[in-house]
């Protein structure tokens, strides 16, 4: 039988808050492939940014410099990672942590 299809608030999926992230599975971010014309560092900031709390997504930021990752990679744009989270209004927190580990903004926010 098939489902008639979820709309609005019925297809939004409940956040999850009080999850706990083990070392190996924050890691494991580092090893996620890049869709096409994406750059892999710039794709586990994003993935991460979107997946993570801040105090997670801190752990994931002193992994990923541990690693070698550029923390200022570039889309083809010119623009860093930085200046995509910064143009979002509840992200200071992760502006904050990325400018902690050496992230810069190429733009005006």
């Amino acid at each position: 039988m098939i489902e008639e299809k979820k709309t609005g608030a019925a297809r939004t999926q409940a956040a999850v808050t009080d999850e706990f992230w083990t070392d190996e599975r924050v890691q494991g971010f580092l090893e996620m492939l890049p869709p096409e014309g994406m750059p892999a560092d710039y794709n586990v900031l994003l993935k991460a940014y979107r997946g993570m709390l801040p105090d997670t997504f801190e752990r994931l930021i002193n992994c990923y410099i541990d690693a070698g990752r550029d923390i200022n990679v570039r889309l083809e744009d010119g623009s860093t990672f930085l200046d995509h989270v910064s143009r979002h209004r509840k992200s200071t927190e992760y502006a904050r942590l990325l400018e902690d580990a050496g992230a810069t903004r190429t733009r005006a926010v």
